[in-house]
C-alpha cells in the first residue's frame, strides 16, 4: 500500500488477512484520489488550518463526505471509516472535526465559495477523464446539458439553526438542488444544493436564479451557455412548475422521465434565458 494525495493507494491481493470493514467505500476515496478532490479541498481551505495541526482541513471534509455516503448521519459516525485506517488514512477525532466545523462556520461565505471552486475544478478534471461520457461532451443545441432543478424536505428531530416549519406539516429544512442529468443510461450529478429553512417556498425565483447560476459554473459553461466564449448550450429543467426559476423566460421543453428520482419528468427552460443570471443576488447568511 503506498499513499498518494491524501487517501491510501489500495491494492487487491489473495493473502490470508482478515476482511476489511467497509471496502465498498474504496471506490470513493479512490475518485477522491484520482480527481484529486482531496488535493484541491486542502488548498482551498489552507487558510483555516492551523499551524502544526495534524489534519489537513481538506482530507477532514472528505471524510465526513464519505461518512454520509456509507450511511452515517452525524459527526460521530466518523468512527466507521476511523476504523480502517488502511482503507481511509488517518482519520481525524470527533472533537478536531468539531473545532474545524466552528472555525470554518465562523466564516460561512468565503468557505463555501472556496470549496465550490475546489469541487468545480475537480469535477472538470473528472468530465475531462470521462471523455466522450462527460455531460458536457458533444453538446449541441439539439442536444444540451439537462439542468434540473428540485425541491426537497429534509427532517429534524430537533431544533436546528434555520430549521422551520414546512408545507406537508413537518420540520426541518427545504434545500434547493441542481443535478446535471446524465441521459438515459446514468443518473442526476449533483452540482449545487443550496440550504433552505424549512419554510422556504418551492417557486422562490430569487432562490432559483442563485442556484442555476452556481449550477451552470459548477459545469463550466459560465452564465450565458451558447453565447459567444462559453462553452456550449444548456438547457434548465426545474422542479418549479415551468420555469419559474427563470422569471418565466425561455421555451418549455418537455422530455422523458428518467426513473430512480422525483422530478425527473419537469419541464424545462431554454437556458438562453438565463442571461438574467449574471448578477444573482447575494446569498442570505441561512442560505449556504
Amino acid at each position: 500500500m503506498k499513499s498518494i494525495g491524501l487517501y491510501p493507494c489500495v491494492r487487491i491481493d489473495t493473502a490470508s488477512v482478515p476482511a476489511a470493514g467497509q471496502a465498498g467505500a474504496v471506490l470513493l476515496a479512490e475518485t477522491i484520489r484520482v480527481t484529486g478532490l482531496d488535493r484541491e479541498l486542502s488548498a482551498a481551505l489552507s487558510p483555516w488550518r492551523k499551524p502544526l495541526s495534524h489534519h489537513d482541513p481538506g482530507k477532514i471534509i472528505t471524510d465526513l463526505a464519505i461518512s454520509l455516503a456509507v450511511g452515517g448521519d452525524c459527526l460521530s459516525d466518523l468512527a466507521v471509516i476511523r476504523a480502517e485506517p488502511g482503507l481511509f488514512g488517518p482519520v481525524a477525532s470527533d472533537a478536531t472535526v468539531s473545532r474545524l466545523i466552528t472555525v470554518l462556520g465562523a466564516d460561512p461565505d468565503t468557505v463555501v465559495k472556496a470549496i465550490a471552486m475546489a469541487r468545480k475544478t475537480t469535477r472538470l478534471r473528472a468530465w475531462g477523464l470521462a471523455g466522450d461520457n462527460a455531460p458536457t461532451a458533444g453538446i449541441n443545441p439539439a442536444h444540451p446539458l439537462i439542468i434540473d432543478l428540485d425541491a426537497t424536505l429534509v427532517t429534524a428531530h430537533s431544533d436546528k439553526e434555520h430549521a422551520a416549519p414546512t408545507f406537508k406539516k413537518g420540520y426541518g429544512f427545504h434545500p434547493l438542488c441542481a443535478f446535471a442529468d446524465h441521459g438515459s443510461s446514468g443518473t442526476g450529478e449533483p452540482l449545487v444544493i443550496m440550504l433552505r429553512p424549512g419554510n422556504a417556498g418551492s417557486n422562490t425565483a430569487s432562490d432559483h436564479q442563485q442556484v442555476i447560476a452556481a449550477a451552470l459554473d459548477q459545469a463550466g459553461l459560465g452564465p450565458r451557455p451558447g453565447h459567444e466564449g462559453a462553452p456550449g448550450p444548456g438547457r434548465i429543467g426545474g422542479a418549479a412548475e415551468r420555469g419559474a426559476g427563470l422569471g418565466g423566460v425561455g421555451e418549455e421543453v418537455p422530455r422523458e422521465p428518467r426513473a430512480g428520482r422525483r422530478g425527473g419528468n419537469t419541464r424545462g427552460a431554454q437556458s438562453a434565458g438565463a442571461g438574467l443570471l449574471s448578477h444573482p443576488p447575494a446569498a442570505a447568511r441561512g442560505g449556504h
